[in-house]
């Protein structure tokens, strides 16, 4: 789902080598969302045999409306109980982790 929202469509094709699983297992996967109203599947414009995966209106609007209050809130929560030490060493760890991130980078 965080591809089909990152890409607002994209094909099953695509999708497929994006989550490196088999066309068959994503489009199973895809037939169950759309049954539950999370994915829409459309014709692409310029060339009729092939699928679109939208997700749909209601999809798009809880993740811009309710999802980062669910991701941002035990976070929040959590950080406001840490002590000063606890706040130093988390600080410590993250700048440690982008220096990992950058080496991988570079």
């Amino acid at each position: 789902m965080q591809i089909v929202m990152r890409n607002h469509r994209i094909s099953l094709k695509g999708l497929s080598k994006q989550v490196n699983l088999a066309h068959s297992t994503v489009s199973g996967i895809i037939d169950r969302f759309a049954k539950r109203g999370m994915i829409e599947r459309r014709s692409d414009p310029s060339d009729g045999r092939i699928a679109l995966i939208y997700p749909t209106k209601e999809v798009r609007e809880f993740v811009s409306n309710h999802l980062p209050a669910l991701t941002h809130g035990p976070l929040e929560e959590a950080l406001k109980r840490a002590t000063k030490d606890d706040c130093i060493s988390i600080c410590d760890a993250l700048r440690r982790l982008r220096e990992l991130l950058d080496d991988i980078q570079a």
